[in-house]
């Protein structure tokens, strides 16, 4: 394995082009570093963020925060690069299921396979309840879940068994807390399924049950336009020869806006980058900023593969991943009521040393108090450090209840846990890493 700068490939120099309306990064409030952790500051982060739109790999709103992160960093006395890589993409022209003269809206499932213009005419059939699906229209539900992987054996299997019995195609309903469809991270080098693959909301699935139970016919009609495009990981250094190492990553794409999912997470990334020189003046700092994350955490496995300073030179890697600081909500039937306190779903795993130190500091913050070791397991992009050999590690990630879902916009973020957490994890900082006094 090749790291540090020897071997690294397709690595460019940052471009600073950015929309005029966020052209400076946010001045300096009187106050030193606790205005860097405010609780107004990093929501007007994550505010920008959640605006730039969709942030799907090496699209628009992925680009724009690609540029941005360069630029913050930039002005904090970093040395940006920029590592490009190959991404599929996809844009649906129709995704629909009719039955009689009703279409349902569907979604398409990336990798996505079309079906042609004229569609798929078949009966619907129950995945559950069949013994054999030749040529049907597979309908699979999905059990309750804040789901996000197509690799997660609990639709990976049901998938696979539906293919097997014959399907023709399979819809996918993916049962969850706010009854949309939700976009499942998939492998980017080729679909798990030859046959066309659609998502279904829960909230608009009653009468595909129910035709699916009769064997009802129907037309699924899944077309668009897609191929390859270009993503890029953000690569930002302070280098102080001869100093160990300090890393600190985010993933910044998703499928959908991702204002709860990335945002939070990607504020306290920006904060940590203006803090951590002053903080930390013994030490080098890579900074890194992923795409590619909902294609099974592309982007990172690039930047551990070939942009991360050695393991035995690096004193911690930190991850901040999805749901680091979500809005937590009251799950009423068919509604979600909002509350000022963070989702407790979010996980805080380290290397074991430092298991007592972050449960002190981030103590009285729902799911993270209790942190745990990661010998107990990881996941996400957190995996991928771990992996790799990086002995000294920590990492946030979770799933919010709009996970994954079109509805995961600004709303779903409060400034107050927002704030709470940036501050422990500034104090777990200083906490954990050695410095020369």
């Amino acid at each position: 394995m090749t790291r540090g700068y020897a071997g690294r490939r397709s690595l460019l120099k940052a471009g600073l082009a950015a929309p005029i309306a966020f052209q400076a990064a946010p001045a300096f409030a009187a106050g030193g570093d606790d205005a860097i952790f405010a609780a107004e500051r990093l929501f007007a982060d994550v505010k920008a963020y959640a605006e730039a739109g969709n942030k799907q790999s090496g699209g628009a709103g992925d680009r724009w925060a690609a540029d941005w992160a360069a630029r913050r960093l930039a002005a904090a006395g970093f040395a940006v690069e920029r590592q490009s890589f190959d991404v599929p993409w996809f844009e649906a022209a129709t995704c629909e299921l009719a039955l009689g003269d009703r279409k349902i809206p569907l979604m398409a499932q990336p990798l996505a396979v079309p079906t042609g213009v004229g569609g798929i005419g078949a009966p619907l059939r129950l995945a559950e309840v069949s013994d054999r699906l030749d040529g049907a229209i597979a309908v699979v539900r999905l059990p309750y879940r804040r789901w996000s992987s197509l690799l997660d054996r609990a639709v990976r299997d049901p998938l696979a068994d539906a293919l097997a019995r014959g399907a023709a195609a399979v819809i996918l309903v993916t049962t969850g807390p706010t009854g949309e469809a939700l976009l499942l991270n998939a492998p980017a080098d080729a679909p798990l399924s030859d046959n066309p693959l659609a998502l279904l909301a829960p909230r608009l699935a009653a009468p595909v049950i129910e035709a699916a139970r009769q064997g009802q016919p129907a037309m699924l009609v899944l077309r668009g336009k897609g191929g390859s495009r270009v993503a890029e990981n953000v690569v930002a250094r302070r280098v102080r020869k001869g100093r160990r190492w300090l890393v600190v990553s985010t993933p910044r794409s998703g499928w959908t806006d991702c204002a709860g999912e990335r945002g939070p997470g990607f504020a306290i990334w920006l904060a940590l980058a203006e803090w951590m020189p002053r903080a930390f003046p013994d030490h080098s700092l890579l900074f890194v900023c992923n795409s590619g994350h909902e294609y099974e955490n592309l982007g990172a496995s690039h930047i551990v593969e070939k942009v991360g300073p050695p393991p035995a030179d690096t004193d911690l890697w930190l991850h901040l991943g999805a749901n680091v600081a979500t809005r937590d909500y009251q799950d009423m039937p068919g509604r979600l009521l909002p509350l000022p306190s963070a989702d407790p779903f979010r996980f805080l795993m380290t290397s074991a040393a430092f298991v007592d130190r972050a449960r002190s500091d981030f103590r009285g913050l729902p799911g993270l108090e209790m942190a745990y070791p990661s010998t107990e397991g990881v996941a996400g992009e957190l995996s991928e450090v771990v992996k790799a050999g990086y002995p000294h590690h920590a990492g946030i990630f979770g799933a919010h209840r709009h996970h994954h879902a079109p509805t995961d916009n600004l709303s779903v973020v409060a400034p107050a846990p927002l704030a709470a957490t940036a501050q422990a994890v500034r104090d777990f900082l200083t906490a954990i890493i050695p410095v020369r006094r």
